[in-house]
């Protein structure tokens, strides 16, 4: 009986409409109307732009009208010979510092949770938490008063020491670590706040159980916190693999600037496109190459969500 009543009642909900849903719901759509308008008018609206990227952009005849031009724009990426490169750096700097990352600010949400003085708790998230709010552009200026040649603190420390100083800004190969270290040391304290979010919401019972058993804290975090995570980082690693093919611009361009001799080690599709456009002008190139990102973040995302499917289905973003 109570089985028939189940399905009369799903069998209801789905009859209703749309509009019985909103005014059903009406205080709870109301509620997420502004995300909504923010989302359609900021993320879907714009997309009518992607038609940029097969036209000859023409500022007289605007978007619409602009004549088109079939695959010209993506052409011109490709035959320009960087390409490659900076897809290679994009990808393998986003595979850094999603990875590391993660695995960082999990490590980092651990530490801090399992500190029982509140005043050393708050001044340690708070010195952690504080490099997010730095521009980048200050960043800039701190790595190069740290690597600068004549006036660099490290070249002052190896001049007193009588060793020869060292123009990193010349050395393409200490790049990759300086600008993985970098995004880390300033991410990691606002990323743990998701960490710090789940693990306040794990069971407190397993723990003391686990306590009452002899477990010691690193058996503890080891066996019970780490698992129970995982479902958490596995999400946050989907959603950056999302973005995977997009650099900081702000970051690399501000680290590295326009520093030719460094291009193959730091340049990515961001900074790419930025100076080409500055160069050129070609507004076309510009949304061609952004919407070649798109297409290769959108093939990458079903990619890893997929074998995640595979792998754990619950984990999976859909």
């Amino acid at each position: 009986m109570r089985r028939a009543n189940n399905v009369k009642a799903y069998k209801a909900l789905k009859k209703r409409s749309l509009w019985q849903e909103i005014c059903r719901y009406r205080v709870l759509w109301l509620m997420a109307m502004p995300a909504i308008i923010y989302v359609l008018l900021f993320s879907y609206t714009p997309m009518a732009g992607i038609v940029l990227a097969f036209k000859k952009y023409d500022y007289a005849s605007g978007i619409f009208k602009s004549p088109w031009c079939g695959l010209e724009n993506f052409k011109f990426f490709f035959k320009s010979g960087q390409a490659a490169v900076v897809t290679r750096n994009t990808f393998l700097y986003n595979i850094a510092f999603i990875f590391l990352g993660n695995f960082l600010q999990m490590i980092t949400a651990v530490f801090l949770s399992e500190m029982r003085n509140k005043y050393s708790k708050k001044l340690a998230q708070t010195c952690i938490f504080f490099p997010y709010f730095i521009s980048w552009v200050v960043v800039g200026a701190f790595i190069y008063n740290i690597f600068s040649v004549d006036y660099g603190v490290l070249n002052n420390i190896l001049k007193s020491m009588g060793a020869e100083p060292v123009n990193v800004y010349t050395q393409p190969r200490y790049w990759p670590f300086i600008i993985t270290v970098i995004d880390l040391w300033k991410g990691v304290g606002y990323g743990s706040v998701v960490y710090l979010a789940a693990i306040s919401g794990l069971d407190t019972s397993i723990y003391e159980a686990a306590e009452i058993d002899g477990a010691s804290l690193v058996k503890r975090v080891y066996y019970i916190t780490m698992p129970m995570l995982r479902s958490t980082m596995i999400t946050l690693i989907l959603l950056g693999l999302g973005r995977v093919f997009r650099g900081n611009f702000s970051m690399f361009y501000q680290l590295v600037g326009n520093n030719g001799v460094l291009y193959n080690h730091t340049d990515v599709i961001d900074t790419f496109v930025f100076r080409t456009l500055l160069s050129s002008n070609d507004i076309g190139m510009s949304a061609a190459v952004g919407l070649y990102q798109s297409v290769l973040c959108f093939v990458f995302i079903m990619m890893a969500n997929g074998v995640i499917k595979k792998i754990d289905d619950s984990s999976a973003l859909f």
